[in-house]
């Protein structure tokens, strides 16, 4: 793995929009119901999920090999120096799809031997969807989006930063669904796009206990 983006690629203002900013509340919301008292993330990015994170769960701690972020542990997620099950939670955000598939893989795999609950991810989905909300009353606001038709995937092409996305040509999300759980280990809880910012779809995976395979939130896998 090679660094991609200097540490400027992370300041508030070109990085933190206000739909970034839901998905952030979404990456708190999907680990802390774990009930963690340990948590790993690779690829801290600015650091708000850690500094908010720490709030809320004894030891939250940080990989990535940019010492620039300053992560806790500098290293690769190719080879994460930790033994199995150190940490109750380990998750990524926006991150896989920096690499090429097949190393995505090779990396989630060691994230779920990490991992003692479970794993939370977040991706690009590239199906583009038009979002919308409407207010009712004594419900409040109610959100959902719209994807729009297509004939065809497009095929994707680096950009020096994103080798993949899900649902370009031969990354469906049925395959990557398919591929993540034949990693081994983990079964699927949900997987379902952030209201405000559809272009970043979450996974949250479980360690195989005999519990259902998705959720009320998440219920069956939509394109």
């Amino acid at each position: 793995m090679k660094k991609q983006v200097d540490k400027t690629h992370y300041e508030f203002s070109r990085y933190v929009s206000r739909q970034r900013w839901a998905s952030m509340w979404h990456q708190l919301d999907e680990v802390l119901a774990f009930e963690p008292e340990s948590v790993l993330e690779i690829g801290p990015g600015p650091g708000v999920f850690q500094a908010v994170a720490k709030r809320f769960v004894p030891r939250v701690e940080t990989l990535d090999l940019d010492p620039e972020l300053q992560p806790d542990h500098l290293a690769s997620a190719e080879a994460m120096p930790f033994e199995d099950a150190a940490y109750d939670v380990v998750c990524a955000f926006q991150m896989l799809e920096h690499v090429p598939y097949e190393t995505s893989l090779h990396i989630f795999r060691d994230m779920v031997r990490v991992a003692r609950k479970g794993v939370v991810i977040s991706l690009p989905d590239a199906r583009r969807a038009w979002p919308y909300s409407f207010y009712i009353p004594k419900l409040g606001a109610v959100y959902f989006h719209l994807p729009l038709p297509r004939l065809h995937p497009k095929e994707h092409v680096f950009d020096g930063e994103h080798y993949w996305e899900i649902n370009k040509a031969g990354y469906a999300l049925s395959k990557i669904v398919k591929d993540l759980e034949n990693v081994g280990g983990v079964s699927i809880s949900k997987t379902y796009r952030v209201d405000e910012n559809p272009y970043h779809r979450f996974f949250v995976f479980k360690k195989r206990d005999g519990m259902g395979r998705y959720d009320s939130k998440g219920a069956g896998i939509s394109q």
